[in-house]
């Protein structure tokens, strides 16, 4: 599995179907077969990044994304 971010192999599970990036510290969330990504802010909200990945980028593969 590599970010679509910063295409860095250093992704570490937080929970179900929750991935976060060591490298660019982004939270990705598998849903339904597409991935959220979102920046984890200094108060710990989060700040959805969807809008700055094309569709297909989002979208996974069988395996991985």
């Amino acid at each position: 599995m590599k970010c679509p971010n910063c295409h860095n192999k250093n992704l570490g599970k937080i929970g179900v179907n929750l991935y976060y990036c060591w490298d660019c510290f982004i939270e990705l969330a598998l849903i339904d077969g597409r991935l959220s990504l979102s920046q984890v802010e200094e108060d710990g909200s989060l700040t959805t990044l969807d809008d700055l990945f094309e569709e297909h980028e989002l979208k996974t593969e069988s395996g991985g994304f």
